[in-house]
Protein backbone atom coordinates (compact mmCIF):
# COMPACT_ATOMS: atom_id res chain seq x y z
CA UNK A 1 0.00 0.00 0.00
CA UNK A 2 2.80 2.38 0.93
CA UNK A 3 4.67 1.49 -2.27
CA UNK A 4 1.60 2.22 -4.42
CA UNK A 5 1.14 5.58 -2.70
CA UNK A 6 4.82 6.44 -3.24
CA UNK A 7 4.56 5.57 -6.95
CA UNK A 8 1.45 7.75 -7.21
CA UNK A 9 3.32 10.69 -5.65
CA UNK A 10 6.27 10.24 -8.02
CA UNK A 11 3.93 10.09 -11.02
CA UNK A 12 2.17 13.23 -9.84
CA UNK A 13 5.50 15.07 -9.53
CA UNK A 14 6.49 13.90 -13.01
CA UNK A 15 3.31 15.31 -14.54
CA UNK A 16 3.77 18.60 -12.69
CA UNK A 17 7.31 18.93 -14.04
CA UNK A 18 6.18 18.05 -17.57
CA UNK A 19 3.41 20.64 -17.31
CA UNK A 20 5.94 23.24 -16.14
CA UNK A 21 8.32 22.32 -18.99
CA UNK A 22 5.57 22.69 -21.59
CA UNK A 23 4.58 26.02 -20.04
CA UNK A 24 8.12 27.39 -20.40
CA UNK A 25 8.45 26.05 -23.96
CA UNK A 26 5.17 27.71 -24.93
CA UNK A 27 6.12 31.02 -23.31
CA UNK A 28 9.55 30.85 -24.98
CA UNK A 29 7.94 30.39 -28.41
CA UNK A 30 5.56 33.31 -27.77
CA UNK A 31 8.52 35.48 -26.74
CA UNK A 32 10.34 34.61 -29.98
CA UNK A 33 7.21 35.53 -31.94
CA UNK A 34 7.24 38.89 -30.20
CA UNK A 35 10.99 39.31 -30.77
CA UNK A 36 10.78 38.71 -34.54
CA UNK A 37 7.81 41.01 -35.10
CA UNK A 38 8.42 43.98 -37.38
CA UNK A 39 10.64 46.61 -35.70
CA UNK A 40 9.28 50.12 -35.34
CA UNK A 41 12.40 52.12 -36.23
CA UNK A 42 15.10 50.42 -38.28
CA UNK A 43 17.78 53.06 -37.64
CA UNK A 44 17.58 52.61 -33.88
CA UNK A 45 17.91 48.85 -34.31
CA UNK A 46 21.01 49.26 -36.48
CA UNK A 47 22.67 51.32 -33.74
CA UNK A 48 21.75 48.63 -31.20
CA UNK A 49 23.13 45.88 -33.43
CA UNK A 50 26.48 47.68 -33.80
CA UNK A 51 26.72 48.09 -30.02
CA UNK A 52 25.86 44.42 -29.46
CA UNK A 53 28.46 43.30 -32.03
CA UNK A 54 31.05 44.78 -29.70
CA UNK A 55 29.46 43.58 -26.44
CA UNK A 56 28.42 40.08 -27.50
CA UNK A 57 31.04 39.36 -30.16
CA UNK A 58 34.24 41.37 -30.06
CA UNK A 59 34.56 41.33 -26.25
CA UNK A 60 34.52 37.52 -26.36
CA UNK A 61 37.49 37.33 -28.72
CA UNK A 62 40.14 37.24 -25.98
CA UNK A 63 38.71 34.30 -24.03
CA UNK A 64 38.06 32.35 -27.26
CA UNK A 65 41.70 32.78 -28.39
CA UNK A 66 43.10 31.75 -24.99
CA UNK A 67 40.88 28.66 -24.72
CA UNK A 68 41.56 27.62 -28.32
CA UNK A 69 45.35 27.82 -27.95
CA UNK A 70 45.33 25.55 -24.91
CA UNK A 71 42.76 23.15 -26.38
CA UNK A 72 44.87 22.70 -29.51
CA UNK A 73 48.02 22.22 -27.43
CA UNK A 74 46.41 19.63 -25.15
CA UNK A 75 44.88 17.66 -28.05
CA UNK A 76 48.25 17.52 -29.82
CA UNK A 77 50.20 16.42 -26.74
CA UNK A 78 47.64 13.82 -25.66
CA UNK A 79 47.49 12.35 -29.17
CA UNK A 80 51.29 12.30 -29.50
CA UNK A 81 51.89 10.63 -26.13
CA UNK A 82 49.28 7.93 -26.87
CA UNK A 83 50.79 6.94 -30.22
CA UNK A 84 53.05 4.23 -28.84
CA UNK A 85 53.08 2.07 -31.97
CA UNK A 86 56.02 3.13 -34.20
CA UNK A 87 54.10 1.93 -37.28
CA UNK A 88 51.52 4.70 -36.85
CA UNK A 89 52.59 7.79 -38.83
CA UNK A 90 53.13 10.97 -36.82
CA UNK A 91 51.19 13.13 -39.27
CA UNK A 92 48.02 11.67 -37.71
CA UNK A 93 48.69 14.00 -34.75
CA UNK A 94 48.08 17.04 -36.94
CA UNK A 95 45.08 15.38 -38.58
CA UNK A 96 43.54 14.57 -35.19
CA UNK A 97 44.06 18.09 -33.89
CA UNK A 98 42.57 19.63 -37.03
CA UNK A 99 39.45 17.44 -37.07
CA UNK A 100 38.93 17.73 -33.30
CA UNK A 101 39.05 21.52 -33.44
CA UNK A 102 36.78 21.76 -36.48
CA UNK A 103 34.21 19.13 -35.57
CA UNK A 104 33.77 19.70 -31.86
CA UNK A 105 35.97 21.99 -29.83
CA UNK A 106 35.76 25.25 -31.80
CA UNK A 107 31.97 25.08 -32.01
CA UNK A 108 30.62 23.17 -29.02
CA UNK A 109 33.20 23.83 -26.30
CA UNK A 110 33.57 27.49 -27.24
CA UNK A 111 29.76 27.68 -27.37
CA UNK A 112 29.54 26.37 -23.81
CA UNK A 113 32.12 28.91 -22.67
CA UNK A 114 30.21 31.72 -24.36
CA UNK A 115 27.03 30.45 -22.71
CA UNK A 116 28.72 31.14 -19.38
CA UNK A 117 30.15 34.52 -20.36
CA UNK A 118 27.62 36.03 -22.76
CA UNK A 119 24.55 34.18 -21.48
CA UNK A 120 24.93 35.24 -17.87
CA UNK A 121 25.61 38.82 -18.97
CA UNK A 122 22.45 38.96 -21.11
CA UNK A 123 20.27 37.40 -18.43
CA UNK A 124 21.51 39.74 -15.72
CA UNK A 125 21.22 42.81 -17.97
CA UNK A 126 17.63 42.14 -19.07
CA UNK A 127 16.69 40.81 -15.62
CA UNK A 128 17.88 44.03 -14.00
CA UNK A 129 15.83 46.04 -16.49
CA UNK A 130 12.80 43.92 -15.60
CA UNK A 131 13.04 44.27 -11.82
CA UNK A 132 13.78 48.01 -12.07
CA UNK A 133 10.67 48.40 -14.30
CA UNK A 134 12.63 49.75 -17.28
CA UNK A 135 10.97 47.16 -19.54
CA UNK A 136 7.55 48.29 -18.29
CA UNK A 137 8.51 51.86 -19.17
CA UNK A 138 9.40 50.80 -22.73
CA UNK A 139 6.04 49.07 -23.08
CA UNK A 140 4.22 52.19 -21.83
CA UNK A 141 6.01 54.26 -24.49
CA UNK A 142 4.68 51.87 -27.14
CA UNK A 143 8.01 50.17 -27.85
CA UNK A 144 8.14 46.42 -28.42
CA UNK A 145 10.53 45.74 -25.54
CA UNK A 146 11.25 42.12 -26.50
CA UNK A 147 12.23 43.02 -30.06
CA UNK A 148 14.14 46.15 -29.02
CA UNK A 149 16.21 44.39 -26.35
CA UNK A 150 16.64 40.86 -27.68
CA UNK A 151 16.64 41.00 -31.50
CA UNK A 152 19.89 43.06 -31.82
CA UNK A 153 21.64 40.61 -29.49
CA UNK A 154 20.48 37.61 -31.55
CA UNK A 155 21.58 39.21 -34.83
CA UNK A 156 24.96 40.22 -33.38
CA UNK A 157 25.66 36.74 -31.99
CA UNK A 158 24.53 34.92 -35.15
CA UNK A 159 26.67 37.21 -37.34
CA UNK A 160 29.83 37.39 -35.19
CA UNK A 161 30.05 33.91 -33.62
CA UNK A 162 30.97 32.16 -36.91
CA UNK A 163 34.00 34.47 -37.10
CA UNK A 164 34.90 33.42 -33.55
CA UNK A 165 34.68 29.78 -34.63
CA UNK A 166 36.96 30.32 -37.63
CA UNK A 167 39.46 32.17 -35.44
CA UNK A 168 39.23 29.40 -32.84
CA UNK A 169 39.99 26.73 -35.46
CA UNK A 170 43.09 28.51 -36.76
CA UNK A 171 44.36 29.47 -33.31
CA UNK A 172 43.76 25.94 -31.98
CA UNK A 173 45.66 24.35 -34.87
CA UNK A 174 48.48 26.86 -34.36
CA UNK A 175 48.54 26.11 -30.62
CA UNK A 176 48.80 22.40 -31.39
CA UNK A 177 51.68 23.02 -33.79
CA UNK A 178 53.54 25.18 -31.26
CA UNK A 179 53.07 22.67 -28.43
CA UNK A 180 54.04 19.70 -30.60
CA UNK A 181 57.17 21.31 -32.04
CA UNK A 182 58.39 22.88 -28.78
CA UNK A 183 57.89 19.65 -26.83
CA UNK A 184 59.52 17.54 -29.54
CA UNK A 185 56.44 15.31 -29.77
CA UNK A 186 56.06 15.88 -33.52
CA UNK A 187 58.08 17.62 -36.21
CA UNK A 188 56.76 20.72 -37.94
CA UNK A 189 56.74 18.96 -41.34
CA UNK A 190 54.76 15.96 -40.04
CA UNK A 191 52.22 18.20 -38.27
CA UNK A 192 51.67 20.40 -41.33
CA UNK A 193 51.30 17.30 -43.49
CA UNK A 194 48.65 16.04 -41.06
CA UNK A 195 46.54 19.19 -41.15
CA UNK A 196 46.60 19.05 -44.97
CA UNK A 197 45.89 15.32 -45.27
CA UNK A 198 42.38 14.13 -46.27
CA UNK A 199 40.68 17.46 -45.56
CA UNK A 200 36.86 17.47 -45.81
CA UNK A 201 35.52 21.00 -46.51
CA UNK A 202 32.02 20.08 -45.32
CA UNK A 203 33.36 19.75 -41.77
CA UNK A 204 33.86 23.52 -41.72
CA UNK A 205 30.31 24.07 -42.98
CA UNK A 206 29.06 21.70 -40.28
CA UNK A 207 30.96 23.64 -37.60
CA UNK A 208 29.57 26.97 -38.81
CA UNK A 209 25.99 25.65 -38.89
CA UNK A 210 26.38 24.46 -35.30
CA UNK A 211 27.86 27.81 -34.30
CA UNK A 212 24.89 29.76 -35.71
CA UNK A 213 22.39 27.48 -33.95
CA UNK A 214 24.32 27.65 -30.66
CA UNK A 215 24.56 31.46 -30.89
CA UNK A 216 20.78 31.68 -31.28
CA UNK A 217 20.25 29.30 -28.36
CA UNK A 218 22.63 31.18 -26.04
CA UNK A 219 21.03 34.57 -26.62
CA UNK A 220 17.38 33.52 -26.81
CA UNK A 221 17.40 31.22 -23.76
CA UNK A 222 19.38 33.72 -21.66
CA UNK A 223 17.14 36.58 -22.75
CA UNK A 224 14.06 34.50 -21.88
CA UNK A 225 15.32 33.92 -18.34
CA UNK A 226 16.08 37.62 -17.90
CA UNK A 227 12.90 38.89 -19.54
CA UNK A 228 10.60 36.93 -17.24
CA UNK A 229 12.66 37.55 -14.11
CA UNK A 230 10.64 38.72 -11.12
CA UNK A 231 11.52 39.87 -7.64
CA UNK A 232 14.71 41.65 -6.68
CA UNK A 233 18.47 41.43 -7.07
CA UNK A 234 18.51 37.86 -5.72
CA UNK A 235 16.20 36.70 -8.50
CA UNK A 236 18.41 38.38 -11.10
CA UNK A 237 21.32 36.24 -9.90
CA UNK A 238 19.18 33.10 -10.05
CA UNK A 239 17.97 33.90 -13.56
CA UNK A 240 21.59 34.39 -14.63
CA UNK A 241 22.52 30.98 -13.22
CA UNK A 242 19.53 29.29 -14.85
CA UNK A 243 20.37 30.94 -18.17
CA UNK A 244 23.84 29.37 -18.18
CA UNK A 245 22.59 25.93 -17.12
CA UNK A 246 19.61 25.75 -19.49
CA UNK A 247 21.43 27.17 -22.52
CA UNK A 248 24.29 24.69 -21.95
CA UNK A 249 21.85 21.77 -21.77
CA UNK A 250 20.04 22.88 -24.94
CA UNK A 251 23.39 23.31 -26.73
CA UNK A 252 24.40 19.74 -25.85
CA UNK A 253 21.01 18.44 -27.00
CA UNK A 254 21.19 20.23 -30.34
CA UNK A 255 24.81 19.15 -30.74
CA UNK A 256 23.61 15.55 -30.84
CA UNK A 257 20.68 16.38 -33.15
CA UNK A 258 22.77 18.39 -35.64
CA UNK A 259 25.52 15.77 -35.67
CA UNK A 260 22.99 13.07 -36.50
CA UNK A 261 21.32 15.19 -39.19
CA UNK A 262 24.45 16.56 -40.87
CA UNK A 263 27.06 13.82 -40.53
CA UNK A 264 25.00 10.62 -40.63
CA UNK A 265 25.37 8.81 -43.96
Amino acid sequence: MVKIKKNHVNLHRFFIRMKLLLFHIGRYVLLLKKVFSRPERGKVYMNQIMNELITVGFNSLGIVVIISVFMGAVITLQTAYNLENPLIPLYLIGLGTRDSMILEFSSTVVGLVLAGKVGSNIASEIGTMRVTEQIDALEIMGINSASYLILPKIIAAVVFNPFLTIISIFVGIFGGWAAGVMSGAVSSAAYIMGIQYSFTPFYVVYALIKTVVFAFIIVSVSAYEGYYCSGGALEVGRSSTKAVVYSSLVILLFNVILTQLLLAH
